[in-house]
């Protein structure tokens, strides 16, 4: 049987703009009965809310900083509650740092970025996964990450240790659930650079423009629902990813750094700037 969200309850972290709206507007569209929206911008929220109120879905909006636990669980708990039981869960949520590693301010940086990116989507899914497995009906999570989890790229040493740890938790995940027999279903998203001001500044590889924030949205959204384990996109993140493995690194090092240009795309990297609320989102 096909998976639709038509009559059910979909939950987006990182709700308040950029491609966690675009998300909630896509569950909106296709009949979900309700959306949660989950976002540390309560102002954002109130406009995403506002601006899909004409709708037919209900509408939960809940001030979450995804870099707490503690509200994580607060929220989680409240929802549970209010709302019932997510049949969709999207980790959209996430920050990106691009220096290099010594200019990383331990706190701000460092740690900011892996509990929001690495941590967040773990807190979020194990507050809601125990309920999931209990009521045993089909579900989907989706696990937004980035093709610097899978290659590495210069100015981004932070970001991509956090998504490489989304990547193997999320499949992980899915591996344990497909086998105790749960019919939830686990996708990673694996993109390149996305068009949505978040990684203002940073330039596209060879044969990879950075892609609309719409195109992205809608193949992530159709590989949740036909539970496929990944989607990578463009086609040439699972290229490069393919090369890494089989050549030499001196040898990937020259591809990487001189004909993909991986290596310099983040030099001129600006982000957004009104930086630590505006850049919680996930390009």
């Amino acid at each position: 049987m096909v998976f639709t969200v038509r009559g059910r309850t979909v939950l987006v972290t990182g709700a308040g703009r950029g491609m966690g709206r675009l998300y909630a507007e896509r569950a909106v569209r296709e009949g979900a009965a309700a959306v949660v929206l989950w976002d540390v911008d309560g102002r954002a929220l109130e406009e995403v809310v506002a601006g899909l109120a004409s709708e037919a879905a209900t509408l939960h909006s809940y001030v979450v900083d995804v870099a707490s636990p503690e509200s994580i669980r607060a929220a989680a708990d409240a929802v549970l509650g209010e709302v019932g039981v997510p049949d969709v869960l999207v980790n959209n949520a996430g920050i990106v740092r691009g220096k290099y590693f010594w200019e990383h301010d331990p706190s701000a940086d460092i740690d900011l970025t892996l509990r929001i990116n690495a941590a967040g989507p773990m807190h979020v899914t194990r507050a809601f996964l125990p309920a999931m497995m209990e009521r045993g009906t089909p579900a989907r999570i989706l696990n937004v990450a980035s093709a610097s989890g899978t290659v590495s790229v210069p100015r981004m040493s932070v970001y991509a240790a956090s998504k490489s740890a989304v990547i193997g938790w999320s499949d992980s995940l899915r591996l344990e659930l497909v086998a105790t027999g749960h019919p939830i279903a686990v996708t990673t998203l694996i993109p390149s650079y996305i068009r949505t001001g978040m990684f203002e500044g940073a330039r596209g590889l060879l044969l990879t423009p950075l892609m609309d924030p719409e195109y992205v949205v809608d193949r992530a959204w159709r590989g949740l629902l036909a539970g496929r384990a990944r989607v990578q996109l463009p086609w040439t993140v699972q290229l490069a990813g393919t090369l890494r493995n089989l050549m030499p690194q001196p040898a990937w090092d020259v591809v990487a750094g001189r004909v993909f240009k991986v290596y310099s795309s983040m030099e001129h990297f600006t982000g957004r700037p009104d930086g630590s609320v505006a850049d919680r989102e996930k390009a």
